[in-house]
């Protein structure tokens, strides 16, 4: 049988040997979270689900849509022959909630967060006999406040919540190592000085090592930096760009160099390699312009959600990855805002091949409903939200640093904002530390503190709004006050004053249309369904028409990609088949926008 979701997960620095943990495991629903005192943890469990499909889906094999306080996953691994002298690191690229592994019966880690990756490292000891035992519980508490994205806190789905999922919903793997090894770089694309900046990170520290990185085309090696790997913790490494093999990555024109990175013992011999690639391009901000390679470019952006019928939150194969970009592009848009989801790296390094522009956002829905209660808990200072998410939100950003598609931050979706009271976490505060966090981490891209409703930090380098207005004239009005520094606010009351930030409207149209139900009654969306199919065609021409033709606009996001569960109001039907006429809708998407005419 072959292995559901069986490509390399980490794209962007691969390892030739690994193993694929996905495909059939033991499984058991512990609905009490009581699954510890009755000794799940050491016993063969009773049903069987196929990883990395969440038990909610239909793919998985267990088809259960009810609220699971926990789960349960058992599975006994032979280890290749050949590991046994390595370290073995076993990776979770994404389990929702709160996880903890034991490895032949002692606790290995837990990890809490639904959307980051995780890895523990099992040593040496884990290849003594070939052979070790997994055993994994993931718990999800009903009533648990977290960021949860668009997880139904309801058992059915409505508005625009939708079908949780519990537990493993990424890819599952090991990889041997050896005992002194290289760790995920940081590379940054330097288009002023025509070279890549590498920090590359080492397990540990060791005399007379050396790391080497080499900068490749398709024409062959391009420069090679060295540098010990006894002086620095993460050494840093350069790799310049003769003008005669420069080449940019662009919005639809994508090119990819290649990097091979080695680490080498004090003998010389290469102990440890990883490849890589990293795409040229740059991201600046003059006056309301956000440019990209220095052009200003219109950012005709989707909002993704990432679901799909059968796997919720899970792509059912490497295709329907590649087939959400390309049905995006083949509608006229040249990016996405992926929302309230952390996508799965398959996707980043698709939208980096194909030229796909992605801001990467946080799934922070459910903190705010935990800053709102709080007050009815005994000691609500026991468990601290913003503490959670910004530690989340920081292993995404370690994960997805030096993709090229990734051209801003998100961490936050359209907040309200809390009064600072006794014993209250101020939501002020989260925004803040968010926001503080990705520029510690990332200072080659803007971000923006909060899509819509409350911009609370003043250094923010965007300022946007949510405007589904379906009129074209109340639409232009909203937005006239930009040329004054007067924007279109979603809740004028809580927002900071606006400072001439680059604006764009971040979420607009989600015009309803479901053919088989032009009355509605079937349909979720923004404003009333049109009468037929010309007079949507005509509302979405008018609206993106009032936004491309504001030249102090520098883009949008429309609502939505796909039709999701009762939400209709996607380009495309859930199952991804045509609901219009992608080449009109491109007709009229593609033109040239006001701000790329100045």
């Amino acid at each position: 049988m072959a292995i559901p979701r069986s490509e390399y997960p980490r794209p962007q620095f691969v390892r030739k040997e690994w193993l694929c943990l996905n495909g059939e495991w033991q499984f058991e629903i512990d609905s009490g979270d009581s699954g510890l005192e009755r000794g799940l943890k050491d016993r063969e469990l009773g049903q069987r689900i196929t990883v990395p499909f969440c038990p909610e889906s239909a793919l998985s094999g267990i088809g259960n849509t009810d609220f699971m306080n926990a789960v349960w996953y058992r599975r006994e691994i032979k280890l290749p022959k050949s590991w046994r002298k390595n370290k073995i690191l076993l990776h979770f690229q994404a389990a929702d909630f709160d996880t903890t592994v034991w490895v032949n019966g002692v606790e290995a880690g837990r990890h809490r967060g639904g959307f980051s990756p995780f890895t523990f490292d099992l040593g040496s000891a884990a290849g003594q006999g070939g052979k070790i035992t997994l055993v994994v519980r993931c718990r999800d508490l009903k009533g648990w406040l977290k960021p949860s994205g668009k997880q139904s806190d309801l058992y059915e789905s409505y508005s625009c919540l939708y079908t949780r999922t519990t537990g493993i919903w990424q890819t599952v793997w090991l990889e041997p190592v050896p005992e002194i090894h290289l760790r995920r770089p940081r590379i940054t694309p330097d288009v002023a000085g025509k070279c890549f900046r590498i920090e590359q990170p080492v397990s540990c520290n060791a005399a007379g090592y050396k790391i080497v990185a080499i900068l490749k085309d398709g024409k062959g090696e391009i420069s090679r930096d060295e540098v010990a790997a006894s002086q620095d913790f993460a050494p840093a490494l350069e790799l310049p760009i003769p003008e005669s093999r420069l080449k940019l990555w662009q919005p639809g024109k994508a090119f990819l160099y290649d990097i091979e990175l080695q680490m080498l013992d004090a003998a010389g011999q290469i102990i440890d390699r990883a490849a890589s690639y990293a795409g040229l391009r740059g991201i600046t901000i003059e006056g309301k312009k956000v440019k990209i390679n220095g052009q200003p470019i219109f950012q005709r952006l989707v909002l993704d959600q990432g679901y799909y019928q059968d796997g919720i939150l899970t792509a059912p194969d490497e295709a329907a990855l590649i087939r959400d970009i390309e049905l995006s592009m083949q509608s006229g848009f040249n990016g996405a805002r992926l929302h309230q989801k952390v996508f799965e790296e398959r996707f980043l390094y698709h939208a980096d091949r194909l030229g796909y522009l992605v801001w990467g956002e946080f799934g922070d829905w459910g903190i705010e409903k935990w800053i709102t209660k709080v007050n009815s808990y005994p000691d609500p200072l026991i468990y601290q939200p913003g503490a959670a998410i910004i530690t989340q939100w920081l292993e995404v950003l370690e994960r997805d640093y030096s993709h090229p598609a990734i051209i801003g931050w998100c961490p936050l979706n359209e907040t309200g904002r809390m009064p600072i009271e006794d014993r209250i976490v101020s939501l002020d505060d989260i925004t803040r530390g968010l926001f503080l966090a990705t520029k510690a981490m990332d200072q080659t891209r803007p971000v923006l503190d909060a899509s819509g409703y409350a911009h609370r930090v003043p250094e923010a380098d965007i300022y946007d709004c949510h405007d589904y207005s379906q009129d074209p004239k109340k639409q232009a009005e909203n937005h006239a006050g930009l040329a004054e520094n007067s924007p279109f606010q979603n809740n004028p009351g809580i927002n900071i004053p606006y400072r001439g930030q680059p604006f764009f409207n971040s979420e607009f149209g989600g015009i309803k249309w479901n053919p088989a139900s032009a009355d509605g009654k079937a349909s979720w969306g923004y404003g009333d369904t049109p009468k037929s199919l010309e007079e949507f065609y005509s509302r979405f021409e008018a609206l993106c028409n009032v936004l491309l033709d504001n030249p102090l606009m520098f883009g949008y996001c429309y609502t939505q990609l796909t039709d999701v569960f009762q939400e209709q109001n996607g380009i495309y039907f859930f199952d991804r088949s045509a609901k219009f006429d992608a080449k009109r809708l491109k007709r009229i998407q593609t033109r040239k926008a006001a701000v790329e005419k100045a």
